[in-house]
C-alpha cells in the first residue's frame, strides 16, 4: 500500500477502482477454485479435504497468511523506497511505483483468501460473521485475531483511498496513508500472537527481518528529511546558454555602371 510517497503524487495509477475490484474478485475466486480443482489432479490431496477434520484448509490459511504478510512487507518497503528516493537507484521510481501497486493488490487478495479459507476448517469452526466482525472469535484468541481483522480493513481503506484521491483531496489522502504503519504493526502482531507457527525459528527470523528492514527504511526517511530541513540545498543556477554569433552581412556586388555613378 502506498506509504505517502511524494513522488507518487506525480504518477498516475494504471488501475482504476473498477479494475481494482475486478482484480481482487478474480484473484480470490481463482484461489478458491484451485482448492476445488487440485484434488482431482492430486488424489492424495482429496483425503486432506474430506473427513471430519480436514487439514488442508488450516495449512492453506497458514501459508496464505505468510504470503499476505510478505507481500505487505514488500509493498511497504517499495513505498518507503519511493518516498526517501532510494528507489531512484534501483529499480527506478516508475518501476518501483508499478511493482508497489500490484504487489499491494496481490497481498490483499491473499489476505481475503486467508480469511475465507478458514470457513472450511472444522477444528475451530469459524462462521462468516466471525470472519467479518473483529474480536468476535471467542473460541480462538479473539484479541489478536481481531487486531488482524482491523488491520485488514485499514489496509483496504488505505488502498481504496489511492484510487479515489482526486475526490478526497491530497491532504486527506496523505492523512489516510499515514495509517499504513499502524496497519503493518497490526498484521505483524496478529501473526505473532495468533499464529500457530510463531515459535518456529525461521518464522521468528522472518518477523525480525521484515520489521527490522522497514524500521531501517523509516528511520532513513526521517533522518534524510531532517537533514534536508537543517541543511537545505541551494538550487543550482542554470547555465546561461551562450549567445549565437550573428552572421556578418553579405556584401552586395555592384556593377561597373553603379560604381561610376557613385563616384560621380
Amino acid at each position: 500500500m502506498p506509504v505517502n510517497p511524494p513522488e507518487a503524487t506525480e504518477m498516475e495509477s494504471s488501475v482504476n477502482i473498477q479494475t481494482f475490484l475486478a482484480f481482487l474478485l478474480a484473484l480470490t475466486a481463482g484461489l478458491l477454485l484451485a482448492v476445488l480443482v487440485l484434488p482431482s489432479w492430486l488424489p492424495n490431496l482429496a483425503f486432506s479435504l474430506g473427513g471430519d477434520a480436514p487439514k488442508v484448509f488450516w495449512y492453506l490459511a497458514r501459508a496464505t497468511a505468510f504470503a499476505s504478510l510478505s507481500l505487505l512487507w514488500v509493498s511497504m518497503a517499495l513505498g518507503l523506497g519511493i518516498s526517501n528516493k532510494m528507489a531512484r537507484l534501483w529499480p527506478g521510481a516508475p518501476a518501483a511505483f508499478a511493482i508497489h501497486e500490484y504487489v499491494n493488490l496481490l497481498g490483499i487478495a491473499f489476505a481475503v483468501f486467508h480469511a475465507l479459507i478458514l470457513l472450511g476448517d472444522h477444528y475451530i469452526g469459524f462462521t462468516l460473521a466471525q470472519i467479518l466482525m473483529p474480536f468476535s472469535t471467542a473460541s480462538y484468541r479473539p484479541l489478536w485475531v481481531g487486531v488482524g481483522q482491523l488491520g485488514f480493513y485499514v489496509w483496504l481503506l488505505v488502498t481504496l483511498s489511492f484510487y479515489v484521491r482526486p475526490r478526497i483531496g491530497q491532504k486527506t489522502w496523505r492523512a489516510i496513508h499515514y495509517a499504513s504503519f499502524a496497519m503493518y504493526l497490526m498484521g505483524l502482531f496478529h501473526g505473532i500472537f495468533s499464529g500457530t507457527d510463531s515459535g518456529v525459528d525461521w518464522v521468528q527470523k522472518f518477523y525480525w527481518l521484515s520489521a527490522g528492514s522497514l524500521l531501517f527504511l523509516l528511520m532513513y526517511r526521517i533522518l534524510a528529511s531532517a537533514m534536508d530541513k537543517l541543511f537545505p540545498q541551494k538550487p543550482q543556477p542554470r547555465p546561461v546558454p551562450a549567445a549565437r554569433p550573428v552572421p556578418a552581412a553579405t556584401a552586395v556586388p555592384t556593377t561597373p555602371s553603379q560604381s561610376s555613378l557613385t563616384q560621380g
